[in-house]
C-alpha cells in the first residue's frame, strides 16, 4: 500500500469518528441538551473532514462540507438559531455527508446533483437569516481574507480592544510537516486567533521550497505576530490546542509600550466592509477538549527591560488525553489465537503437574497458579483490544429513524443509551442487521399513527430507546418503543391462518409473543418495502443464536414493547463449567448457568409422558438428563449422587440439565465444528481441554429447544409451563 493510500484509510477512518460525532452532537441539540462545547464540536467535525476531502481532491465532498459548515458557523456565532426545524436538515445533511464520504472511498462516480436538495435548503437557510455572503456554489473567499500566502502579509483588520485591560502577546506559529495530514488547517487557526482582537501577522516564506519540490500535504508558512486583546493566556492557547503538538508556539507577554514594531505596508489598509464587519469581534466559542496550558515560560516573567522574547524558549504543552495508535485488526486477532493456545498450554501443563507427586508439584503449583492468573490477565487485555464501542452500530440508526418515519408518516424520536458500551469486534460485525429489523419493526407495527396517538392520550410523536451495558457477564441491548404492542389475538390468528399453530392449541401469552419469531410470519396487512413478507424476527433470532445470544420479548398491550439481547462479550476465550456424563466430557458456559444442585430424590417428581420436574423453592422447573438429549446411554451415577444444573433456557424461563459429576470452572478457547462438520443440534463448538482431549461446547439454548421436540405433545405443553402438573 502506497503512503497515499495508506492517508487515505486513515482519513476514511477519521471521517467514521467524525460522523458519529456529527450525528451524536445534532441529535443533542435537537432535544435541547446540546450546548457552545456541542455545537463547535459538530463545527470542527465538518471542518475536519472538508479539510481532509480536499487534501485528496474530493471536490464534491469539499463543496458540500463547506456549505454544511457555514450553516454551523453561523450557529455557533448566533446569527442563526438552533430551531428543531433547522436541526432536523442538519441531520439529514449529515445523511448526506455520509453517503458522500462512502462513494469518495470505494470510488463510485458520484450523481452531479446529489445532494442538491439537501444543500439548497441549506443555502436558503443561510439566505432568510442573512448569514450567506455568497451563493454557496463555491467555497467563500471571505473564508481566507487578509490571511493570504505572501511573504510579508499585515493584517490589522480588527479593531483593538477599548478598555484599559487590552495586553499584547508576542506570537510566533509554525506549522509542523504532519499538521495538514491530521485534517488541521493553518488559516482556520489563524482566523480563530483574529477573533479575540488586534493582530498583526507576518508571514515567514523562508522555507518556501522550489515549486517542482513542494508536497501538497505540507505547509511551508509560518507566522509571526503581534496580538492585543483582552482575552487572557488561557484563551489565546485554547485556540491552538488541537494543533499543540504538530507547530513550533511561542506565546508571550509583552508590556504595551516595548510591542516590538513590525514592518507594515500602510498601502494594505482593509477594505471598509472588512472594517465595518471587525468592529464587534466574535468571541471564541467554548471549547470541547480539555485545556491545554503551558507553564509560563521564564522570559514572560523577568521584567519588561530584561525580557528576550527572541530569544525565549518554547513552553511544552501537555495534553491530559490517552496516546492512541492505529494497528491493523489482523495482527489483533493474530494476537488472540495466540493467547487461545496458550490457554489450552496452561491448561496441559497444568494438568500435569497435577498427576506429579504432591512432594514434587508443590512449588510448581504455585508457580501454574501465577502462570494462570498472568493468562488471565493477558486474555482481558488482548480481548480490551479487540472491543469497540457499540456506537459504531447505534449511529446508523438515528439515519433509519428518519427514513422510516418519514416514509410511514409518523412521528418517531430515537433515544441512545450506553454508546461506550464495548463490545467484542466479532459480535459488533453480526449486531447491525437485527438490530436493523427490530427498529423496523418497532416503527411500522409498533409505533402508531399521530392521530391514534393523540386519541389514546399519548405523545404524537412516539419514542423508541435503543440502549446497551454490561449485565450479569453478557452485553444486553434493549430496543423499547412506547408504541401499541402485540395484540395476542390478531397475532394467534395469524398464526392458525398460516398453519404455524394448530386450531386447537391453547398458548399463553409469552407464547403467543414469540410467535413473532416463527419463519413466514408477519402481521401486515399489505407488502411494502418496509415488512410484509414474513422474513426478519426469524433471522434476527437465528442471528442472535448463531453468535451464542439470546433474545427475549416483553409487550404490554398499549404500552409497548421491549426486545432484549443478551450477547455473549467475545467469541474466542470464555469460561466454562466442564461436566461428565458416562464417559464423554463436555463443557457448558458460565453464563448460562444459574445454580448448581443436588436434589433428593423426593425433589424430582415424575409426569406423564414428561422426564420430570424439580421442585425448587415452591417452583416446579423441569428437569432433563443429558445423557438422553445427547444419545450418550443411562446416567452412570445413581439416583442419589444426580447433580442437577439449573439452566437460562434463554426465553425468561430456567430448566434443568441432569448430569453425572462437575469436574471444575476452566477457561475455554472457542473453536468452531461448523466449518468441518456442519450444525450440530445442541453443540455451539468444541475446545481442548488440558488433558489434550477435545470436548464439545453445549449451546443451552438449542438444548431446550431439543428437550422440547424429543418431548410428547404434553410434556411440550408442560415443559414451557411453571403451573404445577398432576404426578403419578
Amino acid at each position: 500500500m502506497s503512503s497515499l493510500d495508506q492517508l487515505k484509510q486513515t482519513f476514511f477512518e477519521e471521517c467514521s469518528e467524525a460522523l458519529l460525532q456529527i450525528e451524536s452532537g445534532l441529535a443533542d441539540i435537537r432535544e435541547g441538551g446540546g450546548s457552545d462545547d456541542t455545537i463547535n464540536a459538530v463545527f470542527r467535525s465538518v471542518h475536519s473532514v472538508k479539510g481532509g476531502a480536499g487534501i485528496f481532491g474530493f471536490e464534491d465532498l469539499v463543496r458540500f462540507a463547506h456549505v454544511f459548515e457555514t450553516v454551523l458557523d453561523a450557529m455557533r456565532s448566533g446569527k442563526m438559531s438552533a430551531s428543531q426545524d433547522s436541526v432536523d436538515l442538519l441531520l439529514t445533511a449529515n445523511d448526506v455527508l455520509t453517503d458522500l464520504i462512502a462513494m469518495s472511498q470505494t470510488g463510485d462516480a458520484i450523481p452531479a446533483d446529489y445532494g442538491s436538495e439537501c444543500r439548497a435548503a441549506m443555502e436558503h437557510l443561510l439566505g432568510q437569516d442573512g448569514a450567506a455572503e455568497n451563493d454557496g456554489d463555491e467555497p467563500a473567499p471571505a473564508d481566507f481574507e487578509g490571511l493570504d500566502f505572501v511573504p510579508v502579509r499585515v493584517d490589522d483588520v480588527d479593531a483593538a480592544p477599548e478598555g484599559g485591560g487590552a495586553r499584547s502577546y508576542r506570537i510566533v506559529f509554525r506549522p509542523g510537516p504532519e499538521l495538514l495530514k491530521k485534517a488541521n488547517e493553518p488559516l482556520f487557526v489563524l482566523r480563530e486567533l483574529r477573533a479575540l482582537g488586534k493582530l498583526v501577522l507576518v508571514a515567514e516564506a523562508d522555507n518556501l521550497p522550489p515549486l517542482s519540490d513542494i508536497e501538497p500535504d505540507r505547509p511551508y508558512i509560518g507566522w509571526t505576530g503581534t496580538l492585543t486583546t483582552a482575552a487572557d493566556r488561557a484563551q489565546i492557547e485554547d485556540v491552538f490546542k488541537f494543533v499543540a503538538d504538530d507547530c513550533e508556539l511561542e506565546i508571550v507577554e509583552e508590556e504595551a509600550e516595548q510591542v516590538p514594531a513590525l514592518p507594515v505596508e500602510q498601502d494594505l489598509a482593509p477594505p471598509a466592509e472588512q472594517t465595518e464587519s471587525a468592529t464587534e469581534p466574535t468571541p471564541l466559542p467554548a471549547a470541547t477538549a480539555p485545556s491545554i496550558t503551558p507553564p509560563e515560560p521564564a522570559a514572560a516573567q523577568q521584567p519588561a527591560a530584561n525580557a528576550e522574547p527572541a530569544t525565549a524558549a518554547r513552553p511544552a504543552p501537555t495534553k491530559a488525553v490517552a496516546t492512541t495508535m492505529r494497528v491493523e485488526v489482523d495482527k489483533i486477532d493474530r494476537v488472540v489465537n495466540l493467547v487461545g493456545e496458550l490457554v489450552i498450554a496452561q491448561a496441559m501443563l497444568g494438568q500435569v503437574v497435577f498427576t506429579l507427586p504432591e512432594d514434587v508439584s508443590g512449588r510448581l503449583t504455585q508457580v501454574i497458579e501465577e502462570v494462570s492468573h498472568h493468562t488471565r490477565e493477558l486474555k482481558d487485555s488482548v480481548m480490551s483490544m479487540r472491543a469497540q464501542p457499540i456506537g459504531a452500530v447505534f449511529q446508523r440508526m438515528p439515519r433509519l429513524v428518519r427514513e422510516l418515519a418519514a416514509k410511514t408518516g409518523k412521528k418517531v424520536r430515537l433515544e441512545l443509551h450506553g454508546e461506550t458500551t464495548e463490545v467484542d469486534r466479532s459480535i459488533i460485525e453480526r449486531l447491525g442487521d437485527p438490530l436493523t429489523h427490530i427498529i423496523r419493526n418497532s416503527i411500522d407495527h409498533g409505533i402508531e399513527t399521530p392521530e391514534t396517538r393523540a386519541a389514546a392520550g399519548k405523545n404524537e410523536e412516539g419514542t423508541v430507546r435503543l440502549s446497551a451495558e454490561h449485565r450479569g457477564g453478557r452485553i444486553v441491548v434493549e430496543v423499547v418503543d412506547d408504541g401499541g404492542g402485540i395484540d395476542p389475538e390478531r397475532v394467534l390468528k395469524k398464526a392458525r391462518d398460516r398453519g404455524l399453530v394448530g386450531p386447537d392449541a391453547v398458548l399463553s401469552e409469552d407464547e403467543i409473543n414469540n410467535l413473532i419469531f416463527a419463519p413466514g410470519f408477519s402481521t401486515a396487512e399489505t407488502v411494502s418495502d418496509i415488512s410484509g413478507r414474513g422474513v426478519g424476527m426469524d433471522v434476527v433470532r437465528r442471528n442472535i443464536q448463531d453468535v451464542g445470544g439470546r433474545i427475549n420479548v416483553r409487550s404490554e398491550r398499549g404500552r409497548g414493547m421491549t426486545l432484549q439481547l443478551a450477547l455473549p462479550l467475545t467469541l474466542a476465550v470464555m469460561d466454562g463449567m466442564v461436566i461428565k456424563v458416562r464417559e464423554q466430557t463436555y463443557v457448558v458456559p458460565m453464563s448460562a448457568i444459574v445454580e448448581c444442585l443436588r436434589p433428593g430424590e423426593a425433589d424430582i417428581h415424575n409426569l406423564m409422558g414428561a422426564r420430570g420436574m424439580l421442585q425448587l423453592r415452591g417452583t416446579l422447573v423441569p428437569v432433563v438428563h443429558l445423557c438422553d438429549l445427547l444419545g450418550v446411554g443411562a446416567d452412570a451415577a445413581s439416583t442419589e449422587e444426580r447433580i442437577v444444573i439449573i439452566a437460562d433456557a434463554g426465553d425468561g424461563s430456567s430448566f434443568g440439565i441432569i448430569v453425572d459429576e462437575l469436574l471444575g470452572h476452566q477457561q475455554v478457547v472457542v473453536k468452531s465444528m461448523e466449518e468441518s462438520y456442519g450444525a450440530v443440534p445442541g453443540v455451539g463448538g468444541a475446545t481442548i481441554l488440558g488433558n489434550g482431549r477435545v470436548a464439545l461446547i453445549l449451546d443451552v439454548e438449542k438444548l431446550s429447544d431439543l428437550a422440547v421436540n424429543q418431548a410428547s405433545p404434553l410434556a411440550a405443553s408442560r415443559i414451557t409451563s411453571t403451573e404445577p402438573a398432576t404426578t403419578e
